[in-house]
């Protein structure tokens, strides 16, 4: 299972929201790039990045700060927030990023997910962001009546390189991940699932690593609090 380091960021910085409030934001750093470096110095294989302003605003709002982190480390990484048609998805992939994140499109325009995916093989995932089994977009402000497996299911012929799944109501909170409800998805479908949201201990870790079906998770708050020893947990999860 893949541990990906989270980088959310909001006006050029590192922060971390609860539960997906912009007003709930904890600012853990002003310099994204070095703060990529110490996790890729950690060892880690992958980066997840998020443009926070970009899923409110529909398009891409940290930009520059998404860039300094492709200059500044060889890992591949992985971006979501506000990227919504194809000229962005091309563009950021031209620019050394490893995998875009559809998340918003992929309720309004799954046709959009489909077209990408055949286009770029491997680079494209699907956000599945959910509150209590329906699924969430625009920055997670628009609650919609869509259920995730659905979602998911809609997608299985697509060529999605991964589902990256979070549960909104435990993003930030420490609280430990869903792990029943990222388990029961990654059963339903066969593209990889990624657990995304509450992720705050080891033990959580290796619970989600132990159901033998989910493919990697994010960690955000708990790296930047010292409550999970990155160095420690990449090694625990080889």
């Amino acid at each position: 299972m893949i541990l990906y380091p989270a980088i959310d960021l909001k006006d050029g910085q590192c922060v971390r929201l609860l539960r997906g409030e912009m007003e709930a934001a904890t600012v853990f750093g002003d310099d994204p790039a070095a703060q990529a470096a110490s996790f890729v110095e950690a060892g880690c294989e992958w980066l997840h990045l998020v443009d926070l302003n970009g899923a409110f605003a529909g398009q891409p709002v940290n930009g520059a700060a998404v860039e300094a982190i492709l200059a500044r480390v060889s890992v591949p990484c992985q971006l979501g927030g506000g990227i919504r048609d194809m000229a962005t998805i091309e563009a950021w992939l031209s620019k050394g990023l490893a995998r875009v994140i559809l998340g918003t499109v992929a309720v309004e325009n799954p046709d959009l997910v489909r077209e990408a995916a055949r286009a770029f093989p491997g680079k494209v995932a699907v956000g599945v962001d959910a509150r209590k089994g329906r699924v969430a977009t625009k920055g997670w402000a628009t609650e919609t009546d869509v259920m995730v497996t659905d979602l998911a299911r809609s997608f299985e012929d697509a060529g999605v390189a991964a589902l990256i799944y979070t549960d909104i109501d435990r993003d930030g909170a420490m609280a430990g991940p869903n792990i029943e409800a990222t388990e029961a998805l990654a059963r339903a479908v066969s593209i990889p699932v990624i657990a995304s949201g509450g992720v705050s201990r080891m033990e959580d870790l290796t619970a989600l690593r132990d159901t033998g079906v989910i493919a990697g998770a994010i960690s955000g708050r708990a790296l930047y609090d010292g409550a999970i020893d990155l160095g420690a947990a990449l090694a625990a999860l080889r």
